[in-house]
């Protein structure tokens, strides 16, 4: 059984991490280019305690990043939604995706649903996006989403050197801000 909520978007299916998706992060994980914003590249035995602790999240905390699987073909693209690790300046929505699956609005699609979730069933008042001041694709899509640049902000170890912006909104910004989406209110929220 897996903890946590299935959401169905017009073209995602955004789920709690299962074991079959090792093999769609140890992909995600290999490009060091793609992934140099998150932690960089990392072999398949650190990208698995990743995966686990992402799984660990669902239980321990009731949330954590969803795998995002395309509904056309069932495949694994990315992970993104809710995260809060020990030390993180404030709760986030975060995301990453497969670069084959990059440029189709998979993220902000995904990411969407997940700020919907949040606020509406977690409760949670404010969301922020950690995003690297190069980070240009995550920004627009932060943009997209509604959330501003609130400035720098620290992460913790072992991030503690790395140089990034909060961008972020509260709930009553996405109040307003959800109303672009306008496929957000046939969002399909059922049991895992």
């Amino acid at each position: 059984m897996t903890p946590g909520p299935i959401l169905e978007t017009p073209r995602l299916i955004l789920r709690p991490t299962r074991a079959e998706d090792l093999d769609g992060y140890v992909e995600l994980m290999s490009d060091a280019e793609h992934v140099r914003h998150i932690g960089g590249a990392a072999p398949p035995s650190t990208v698995w305690r990743q995966m686990m602790t992402v799984a660990g999240s669902w239980s321990l905390q009731g949330f954590g990043f969803f795998s995002v699987i395309e509904k056309d073909t069932d495949r694994w693209v990315g992970r993104l939604g809710p995260w809060f690790p020990h030390g993180w300046p404030q709760p986030e929505v975060g995301w990453s995706i497969l670069p084959s699956a990059g440029g189709k609005g998979y993220v902000t699609e995904g990411s969407a649903a997940a700020m919907d979730w949040v606020f509406n069933h977690l409760g949670w008042d404010d969301v922020i996006h950690v995003i690297a001041p190069e980070n240009t694709p995550s920004q627009k899509v932060a943009a997209r989403l509604g959330s501003v640049n609130r400035g720098p902000t620290r992460l913790p170890a072992p991030f503690e050197e790395a140089v990034v912006d909060a961008w972020g909104q509260t709930r009553a910004d996405w109040a307003e801000n959800r109303k672009q989406f306008d496929w957000l209110d046939q969002v399909v929220v059922r049991a895992s």
